[in-house]
């Protein structure tokens, strides 16, 4: 889609800065410590962008599918991926409409993606219909009621960046998600994003967990 291929060149710059970098690491350290994986397992990455999380997770053993509705930041995981070494298919497919067929992989998985789902519910669907019996679907995406929240739906974020496409979930509403397949649910990054760099620390991030909202949160749901 053209407005996530204007921002695919600049993506991955971002997570060069400490902020962003320390951001990557709480968030991917709470999805991997929610979800339980094995090599060998078959992994669809919902929303793959430009492959940070299809990458981490194949690294990991995993077979991995990853999908994005934006080509620009396809071709970029394809270079990354093959620059790596790592066997990773990448397809352009829509999340409300996935080409699988039922019980095809073993979880699913999407993080900083469901920022911009407006039908939720559609989605996981969606993405519990492909995994197997007992599989597991995990989504990861910016709280709405925090000050990341705040910060994406300020008004010059909103009009000069994709943002203002975005339909944020708060910790509670993501929980709400399919109630009753719910296995745990988790929040991080408490850091603000205005935050020096000096504070940017998991001490720090420690410290402001018992105060603090959550920037990002995560949900776990088995079929």
């Amino acid at each position: 889609m053209a407005i996530f291929d204007k921002a695919a060149n600049e993506y991955d710059s971002w997570y060069e800065t400490k902020l962003g970098s320390f951001v990557d690491k709480v968030e991917t350290e709470l999805a991997f410590d929610m979800i339980k994986l094995h090599p060998g397992m078959k992994i669809l990455d919902v929303g793959c962008g430009t492959g940070n999380f299809s990458i981490k997770l194949a690294k990991k053993g995993c077979k991995v599918i990853g999908i994005d509705i934006s080509e620009e930041m396809l071709d970029i995981a394809r270079k990354k991926a093959k620059q790596k070494g790592l066997d990773i298919e990448f397809h352009n497919m829509d999340i409300y409409n996935l080409s699988f067929e039922d019980n095809s992989f073993d979880a699913a998985f999407s993080m900083a993606a469901f920022e911009f789902i407006d039908r939720p519910l559609t989605a996981l669907d969606e993405m519990l219909r492909v995994v197997k019996d007992k599989g597991q679907v995990l989504i990861g995406t910016i709280s709405g009621d925090s000050k990341w929240g705040e910060l994406y739906q300020s008004e010059p974020i909103k009009s000069n960046s994709v943002f203002k496409y975005a339909h944020f979930k708060t910790l509670e509403e993501l929980r709400k998600l399919k109630a009753e397949k719910l296995v745990g649910s988790g929040q991080c990054l408490f850091i603000p994003p205005d935050a020096a760099e000096d504070q940017i620390t998991m001490e720090k991030e420690q410290l402001l967990s018992s105060k603090e909202k959550g920037g990002y949160i995560c949900a776990l749901w088995k079929k």
